[in-house]
């Protein structure tokens, strides 16, 4: 079987576990500009901390977009607003937070699973720091697993030339991951066909009104946003989107 912790997962889940409780470092061990020591057993200096921290922070969105369901709530926004037929209403600050919240409600229990099944006994030195990589890992590996189509994780074993996995098990992070990302692809655009459908009727019938009374110097969008705002308000849209979104995960 496979180590769940092969590949590109392996490194960002070592470097936020050492974020955190780092082993004991000789006191000498020194860099130009920085002092890297150990004051007392199996806490590092705050210097190290901050550099660690900063790695984690880069890797950051590579986490946020591989493995969680960022892809799909942050694609399903973006095709609402263009359906509204509005490019930069709302500002992409306010879709990427909201997207990042809706993100980690979705994942909390795999992030409350991966907190008591690894970061925590880790911490109180109760497993070894490659065993709390894997236990931490597995929460997110079964989330992905639920999310991901069979014909996309064929595809990607396939191209990859791996063996044939007789269980979800013997998958490795490499086949899985990108799977799970054109799986999230594939469902964020048939949300956003059904999202789409009200608002193209209605540009549909404000063109054809408009042509048959002979106002064809009139955009059609002048008439049709308005309308579309007030329909989207009246139907109190944000919630049916929202719980439509949340609802079709796994």
């Amino acid at each position: 079987m496979p180590s769940l912790f092969s590949g590109f997962s392996r490194y960002w889940l070592i470097a936020i576990l050492a974020l955190f409780a780092l082993p004991a470092l000789p006191a000498d061990l020194t860099l130009p500009g920085l002092q890297i020591g150990a004051t007392g057993a199996g806490q590092a200096s705050s210097g190290l901390k901050i550099l660690l921290a900063l790695t984690v922070l880069s890797l950051v969105p590579g986490i946020l977009v591989s493995i969680t369901a960022f892809v799909r709530i942050v694609i399903v926004l973006s095709l609402l607003r263009h359906a509204m037929g509005m490019q930069e209403t709302p500002p992409n600050t306010v879709l990427l937070s909201l997207a990042l919240f809706l993100t980690l409600f979705t994942m909390a229990p795999a992030i409350n699973q991966a907190n008591q099944q690894a970061f925590q006994p880790y911490l109180q030195n109760k497993v070894t720091g490659e065993v709390a990589i894997e236990k931490g890992f597995q929460p997110f590996r079964e989330f992905m697993i639920r999310q991901t189509r069979e014909e996309d994780l064929a595809l990607l074993v396939e191209i990859s030339k791996s063996p044939k996995p007789e269980t979800m098990d013997d998958i490795g992070n490499l086949q899985l991951i990108p799977a799970f990302m054109l799986s999230e692809l594939r469902t964020a655009f048939q949300i956003g066909f059904v999202i789409f459908l009200p608002f193209l009727l209605i540009d549909l019938i404000v063109s054809a009104i408009l042509m048959g009374l002979g106002m064809m110097m009139v955009p059609p969008v002048t008439i049709s946003l308005p309308l579309k705002l007030l329909m989207f308000v009246m139907i109190d849209g944000w919630n049916i989107v929202v719980r439509s979104l949340l609802s079709s995960f796994n």
